[in-house]
């Protein structure tokens, strides 16, 4: 099973920012590249109800199965590949496929079986930064009619990585305002 404890902070930002952002690690930054964010939920939105939330992403040709649930003062991520037919019959459905996802929702639903609603996509642009204290990220996404831009830092420790990105932001003219996340603003501008 692939598990990790996800660190990040992230700010919304807008879009002359992400540009400046861009052009400023012009040289340091990797390459722009699209990733589909797939999501999923029951029908009861019993993910949600738990501040977690299920995806599909596909990137360079690979597909991802996540479950992201809270955990202290992150993210438990549990990662799964999937080959292409196995998200595919996923998302026509609804039925998860075996394997360490699917272990992980059973104890946090404490159910056996669960029935999953496939409820579209966002697509993101990013392109990443690496630099010593950890990963600067520059998304653009888009989905149903929205487009937002969004920095996350992505470190090992809470502490060190909160500090450095209050001092990113102000170097950059920014105050803090912790952004829902990808997920949530999914939700809000879906039309269902």
């Amino acid at each position: 099973m692939t598990q990790e404890i996800e660190i990040e902070f992230k700010q919304l930002i807008d879009k002359n920012t992400y540009e400046a952002m861009l052009t400023y690690f012009q040289n340091k930054r990797h390459p722009i590249i699209t990733q589909i964010n797939h999501y999923f939920e029951t029908k009861n939105f019993l993910l949600k109800d738990k501040k977690s939330a299920l995806r599909v992403r596909y990137k360079e040709g690979d597909y991802i199965l996540t479950l992201k649930q809270p955990h202290s003062s992150s993210l438990l991520e549990t990662h799964q590949h999937l080959d292409e037919k196995s998200f595919k019959d996923f998302k026509n459905s609804g039925c998860l496929p075996e394997g360490a996802v699917k272990k992980q929702l059973s104890t946090l639903l404490n159910l056996q079986t669960v029935h999953f609603t496939y409820l579209g996509y966002l697509t993101t642009e990013r392109s990443e930064v690496p630099i010593k204290e950890g990963l600067l990220v520059l998304d653009k996404s888009s989905y149903f009619n929205t487009t937002d831009y969004e920095l996350e830092f992505e470190c090992g420790d809470y502490d060190s990585g909160k500090l450095f990105f209050l001092n990113f932001l102000e170097k950059w003219q920014m105050s803090w305002n912790k952004p829902k996340n990808k997920i949530e603003r999914f939700y809000e501008a879906s039309p269902l």
